[in-house]
């Protein structure tokens, strides 16, 4: 094999990689795969697309070997072939971030419409589990919960958080957290949470974050 032919099979194999990453509902699909497995009908659903372009979105990202399935019956899940789909995903995030001031001022626009820009970051919702004063709820779907979970907190979906705000005490600080920085259940719950009253802030990155630093979880 000469040196061309070698670094032509080499980038392009690293570019196969990239396209799967150049779609928006790809990124999608991995930022809630990161969360745990799901099924076609379920990312369906939540990516607000159709069955045949979220089959044709995870078909690219299997070939490109992001994520794995596994058979139930006649349903296929999918999932993430690892953490390092994580790590390219979040340091995805951190370069345009650093790189694209639009989405700064996106996101700062969003949070100050939903009274959610005041956030708690990991270090400091640690600090307040310790001392026991303040309750967490996870406002992502259950099965997400179930999945994996900041330890102490509880399930509450923001679909169901106003049918069960009589089991949120208003004596202590409400932390509401989700998928991660730009994921919209905790600010919409925060929003919620202080229409009716409550003292609440949301947590500042999400469960993959809190994951990757280490910190406990159940």
């Amino acid at each position: 094999m000469k040196s061309r032919e070698f670094k032509d099979l080499i980038f392009q194999q690293f570019a196969n990689v990239a396209t799967a990453f150049s779609s928006p509902k790809r990124l999608e699909i991995i930022d809630l795969l990161i969360q745990g497995e799901k099924d076609v009908d379920t990312l369906t659903k939540q990516i607000s697309a159709n069955f045949a372009n979220t089959s044709r979105h995870l078909q690219i990202l299997k070939n490109a070997r992001l994520v794995d399935t596994r058979r139930d019956g006649v349903r296929i899940f999918y999932r993430i072939s690892d953490d390092r789909v994580f790590n390219c995903w979040k340091s995805l995030q951190l370069l345009a971030e650093n790189h694209a001031a639009e989405i700064k001022n996106v996101l700062k626009e969003f949070l100050e419409e939903q009274t959610a820009v005041n956030a708690l970051s990991k270090e400091e919702l640690l600090t307040r589990l310790q001392l026991n004063d303040v309750i967490v709820i996870d406002v992502r779907p259950e099965e997400e919960y179930k999945n994996g979970h900041i330890e102490g907190s509880v399930s509450i979906p923001l679909v169901e958080l106003k049918d069960r705000l009589n089991e949120i005490p208003k004596d202590r600080e409400v932390v509401a957290y989700c998928r991660g920085p730009y994921c919209v259940l905790a600010p919409e719950a925060v929003s919620l949470l202080k229409k009716k009253g409550y003292n609440a802030v949301r947590l500042e990155e999400g469960l993959p974050e809190w994951k990757a630093a280490g910190l406990p979880v159940e």
